[in-house]
């Protein structure tokens, strides 16, 4: 890594702290993470900025970066059981298994509710005909003693980061 890119990246995590931008909050669990039109500008405007220094830089931008939906990292089944938060926590999860590769299992726990916990674990890989490689994770969310467990299929985009396929 070259001083330049770690001074970039060092004033590009600066500014999103310094910047105070917030988590999107939802009321109940399984609610769409929703913001105002106000709030979507700000954002995409930050998210826009901050993505342009990445690319300056030569950082490639992956699922836990600036601003991927977790609706392109989880499945229907898992977004309904957890709230905004809980939701972020399963994709950050996903996104350091993918991290680790095939064996690796990444757990969580809620920080707004208890008895909530989940896990993504990477049990498989492959490369598809095209090149692409994917690899299967395998979710897991436990809400009050209840499990339920979701594989799923990420593959890399051309980009460099990740999404469910």
């Amino acid at each position: 890594m070259s001083l330049r890119n770690f001074l970039l990246g060092s004033a590009l995590v600066s500014l999103s702290l310094a910047l105070g931008v917030p988590a999107v909050q939802a009321k109940h669990k399984g609610q769409k993470c929703e913001q105002d039109e106000g709030k979507k500008r700000r954002n995409s405007a930050i998210g826009g900025l901050l993505g342009g220094i990445a690319s300056y830089a030569g950082v490639r931008p992956s699922i836990g970066g600036i601003g991927l939906p977790t609706g392109q990292i989880l499945s229907e089944a898992i977004s309904a059981l957890l709230d905004c938060k809980e939701q972020q926590q399963a994709a950050n999860a996903t996104n350091e298994a993918i991290r680790g590769g095939v064996g690796t299992t990444t757990t969580w726990q809620s920080e707004t509710r208890p008895n909530v916990s989940g896990s993504s674990s990477v049990t498989g890989q492959q490369q598809l005909a095209d090149g692409t490689q994917c690899m299967t994770v395998t979710d897991v969310v436990t809400v009050d003693g209840e499990e339920t467990t979701v594989p799923k299929k990420m593959c890399r985009e051309s980009g460099g980061g990740w999404k469910r396929a």
